[in-house]
């Protein structure tokens, strides 16, 4: 077994093969960029060599550099997480003449699964269903359009040596085609460094569904069930979980069939994934074949319990598979969610900027019920514009899917970020989303749900309920406290004030709050019976953590000017809690419009421009490109949205731009 092993990575990732190596007594050396040196994964390692500037180009995509950090800290071989170099066959090739081992598959399997086209004509040739398409390189969008036609829309663009959803698109029409085949050109070229991209038809109402598959250099293979991952934007997994709830035994015998030859095909001997598509019949095809460890992989750990990190730390090491197929039992569900810095309320813009607070809920496994968080920042640490967006991977598991997703959502209530937009709120909606919950996906399921993207929504029902009664609790917790200060009462509420309107929004809730043997009691005017809040919270705590009627609650709590910013289940709101004389005067408060900025293009989010579509003067019809801008290795398309004329550019190519920067203005 290696003494010593160098992670090729960054973030999370970089962090969790540091815990299993530790586990394993194996010492670890990490790499840093300049953007990297104060990171988690750095402070993690036995070990840390910096490799250059922020760029991924310019230091963790630098084969000579990884190569001479091994050289420089005696590692014996590298584990390349996923992205980056860990799919190059160039980068297995190049630590082989170091005399160096790759934690990964070997030259050959790399060779036939990384590029995307060859894959397809492999698994073909194995006798695997694949989808129809063009798998030759298209050299431009004359030849991409001609190509389309003929396989008929919807048609998938995909870079060859793409994953992540980099360099994907999915075009309606010829006009469609051009542009996406330019922007997934783009965006091949500057995270994979090749350009190649083919077509292939996209499957209406899909489902994406991936088997994992492990082996050894003994010619031993197996796979361990399947991850579901329908649950995507922009082509990119948001929530993922295993098993699928679509497949039957059946189905799933034959997937992991044809997953196993495909693999041995290949003479696969390490950890990969292989991915289908699905349609809602349980008929499936080939999509790809991941040679890597995969983000998603928690959801089958727990699920199966093996530790696939080790599994290819010792395969790699030349060690026979310990595990059977029949050794492989599924047992209970597993949820994760991709916890991404970006704002789901302006489209899902990356968000950048340092964490104030972070505070993910606790890792336990109790009751039937665990809940693992992998992540790779700290609070006080910084979120860069120079890599992907994701902070944490939130996973829980529990013996039924129901429970798994009640334990999920449970867990986001109580996971803090400050500092940075997220997308927890999000996710905590999809949790409570009766489609989610029923099982009934499709990778179309966030555009369909959500087609004029995720908005603020005043809480309605039993989460507008929990959170007013919260709310009045707190206030009546700080009451106490204030009187306790000034000596009124001996902390004792005062009867004739227990009447409180709490405004959660602009929608007023009107009740009765006070304490009883240790408890808040609230009552809402027509109801029965009153809600019983028990919390030992505590101003300061960012969490209002306790009980409502004997159920467990977590709400985040955040100070504001005379009141507190609430979540709970997906709904954010400002709360302010009145006394009757104080409501009398907030309804006259006239309510504050909103500035007018429907003449300027802003910058949605921190980011570099890459082009500039427009001159000054020009006119522009609404839905017009007027420009692009790159952040966290995605290029996003920025059109006007009224018909104008072009009065003022202030910003050109190259730029680096804050949020909201005005880039032009229209006459």
């Amino acid at each position: 077994m290696f003494k010593r092993i160098l992670i090729a990575n960054r973030g999370e990732i970089a962090c969790r093969i540091i815990k299993t190596a530790r586990r394993m007594g194996i010492e670890t050396v990490a790499v840093y960029s300049d953007a990297d040196k104060d990171a988690l994964h750095v402070e993690m390692a036995d070990t840390a060599i910096p490799i250059g500037p922020p760029e991924a180009a310019k230091s963790y995509l630098v084969i000579d550099k990884i190569i001479a950090a091994c050289k420089a800290s005696g590692a014996e071989a590298v584990h390349p997480g996923y992205g980056f170099l860990s799919e190059r066959e160039a980068f297995a090739n190049a630590l082989k003449a170091a005399g160096l081992v790759f934690i990964g598959p070997n030259t050959k399997a790399i060779a036939a699964m990384g590029d995307k086209i060859e894959s397809k004509k492999t698994a073909a040739a194995a006798k695997v269903s694949t989808v129809p398409g063009h798998l030759g390189v298209i050299e431009d969008d004359n030849e991409a359009m001609v190509i389309a036609d003929q396989i008929g829309y919807p048609v998938m663009i995909k870079a060859s040596a793409g994953g992540g959803g980099k360099g994907m698109r999915i075009a309606h029409s010829k006009a469609e085609v051009a542009e996406g085949f330019a922007r997934a050109r783009s965006e091949a070229k500057s995270s994979f460094g090749d350009d190649r991209v083919f077509i292939e038809k996209f499957i209406t109402d899909p489902r994406h569904i991936e088997i994992q598959v492990l082996g050894d250099k003994h010619g031993n293979v197996i796979h361990l069930g399947e991850r579901e991952c329908s649950i995507q934007r922009r082509n990119q997994k948001v929530v993922e979980e295993a098993p699928s709830p679509l497949l039957d035994a059946a189905t799933r015998k034959k997937m992991g069939e044809q997953a196993i030859a495909l693999a041995k095909a290949v003479g696969y001997d390490s950890a990969g994934t292989v991915e289908f598509v699905a349609g809602q019949d349980k008929s499936f095809y080939f999509l790809e074949m991941n040679t890597r460890l995969q983000v998603e992989h928690p959801v089958t750990e727990l699920v199966t319990g093996i530790d696939l990190v080790e599994q290819m730390i010792r395969s790699a090491a030349g060690e026979k598979l310990s595990i059977k197929q029949s050794d492989v039992k599924l047992s209970g569900w597993a949820v994760e969610t991709r916890v991404y810095a970006e704002d789901p309320y302006r489209n899902f813009l990356p968000s950048t900027g340092r964490l104030t607070r972070y505070r993910p809920p606790q890792e336990r496994s109790a009751d039937g019920v665990t809940v693992r968080n992998d992540t790779g920042v700290t609070e006080g640490g910084e979120i860069s514009l120079y890599y992907d967006p994701m902070i944490a991977k939130l996973v829980t598991h529990a013996p039924k899917r129901e429970q798994a997703i009640e334990a999920q959502a449970d867990a986001l209530d109580a996971f803090v970020i400050d500092g940075i937009r997220h997308n927890i709120p999000f996710l905590s909606a999809l949790m409570a989303h009766p489609r989610w919950r029923a099982g009934k996906l499709s990778t179309g399921f966030i555009a369909e749900e959500f087609p004029d993207g995720f908005q603020p929504h005043a809480p309605e029902g039993e989460r507008a309920e929990v959170l007013a009664a919260v709310a009045a609790a707190i206030d009546h917790v700080l009451g106490e406290r204030k009187r306790q200060i000034s000596g009124q009462m001996n902390g004792r509420s005062v009867t004739r004030e227990s009447q409180r309107a709490v405004w959660l929004g602009v929608h007023e809730h009107r009740l009765e709050v006070k304490r009883e043997n240790g408890t808040i009691e609230v009552r809402f005017p027509g109801k029965a019976k009153a809600r019983h809040l028990l919390s030992d919270w505590k101003p300061g705590d960012p969490i209002w953590t306790g009980t409502i009627d004997r159920q467990p609650v977590a709400v985040q709590v955040r100070s504001l000017p005379n009141g507190f910013a609430l979540a709970y289940r997906g709904a954010e709101t400002k709360a302010y809690v009145y006394t009757e004389r104080e409501a009398g005067y907030a309804r006259l408060m006239p309510v504050k419009q909103a500035a007018d900025t429907g003449k300027h293009v802003l910058c949605p989010m921190p980011g570099l421009v890459v082009s500039i579509a427009v001159k000054e003067g020009q006119e522009v019809k609404a839905g017009e490109t007027v420009a692009v801008v790159e952040a966290m290795k995605m290029e996003n398309v920025l059109r006007a949205e009224i018909d104008g004329v072009v009065k003022k550019i202030n910003a050109k190519p190259g730029d680096s731009l804050a949020v909201d920067a005005v880039i032009l203005e229209f006459a």
